[in-house]
């Protein structure tokens, strides 16, 4: 039965795809082949690069993000956890605030030059 709904799937795909090409418009502008974002024209190009310092704190905000929802998670049922999930997520907590505060004094989280982090070139 499975190879049946497999087939007619592939089928179903295969036939909207060529009625797409041959029923679909066609254009042949040069506005059509330029990309742009929200309806604005493109300025330069799209190979920026970003400097280590951006992809860090992007690093860490996902990282603290996700922990943040296991706190909240932990809040939504705190009554009907206890005092040992209490417990348990004081020392969590405690672990976060720790790293958090370990980031900040060795400068990680701060934006700008090296020696703006407290490091000598």
């Amino acid at each position: 039965m499975s190879i049946i709904y497999y087939v007619a799937a592939v089928v179903a795909v295969v036939s909207v795809m060529l009625l797409s090409y041959f029923l679909g418009q066609r254009h042949n502008e040069r506005a059509t082949a330029t990309p742009y974002e929200s309806g604005i024209k493109e300025t330069g190009s799209a190979r920026v690069r970003f400097g280590v310092d951006f992809y860090l704190i992007a690093a860490f905000f996902v990282i603290f993000d996700v922990e943040s929802m296991f706190l909240v998670t932990w809040s939504v049922a705190a009554r009907e956890l206890g005092l040992q999930a209490f417990v348990h997520i004081s020392i969590f907590a405690a672990l976060i605030l720790g790293a958090l505060f370990y980031l900040w004094r060795i400068g990680a989280l701060a934006i700008g030059t090296p020696s703006s982090r407290g490091h000598n070139p």
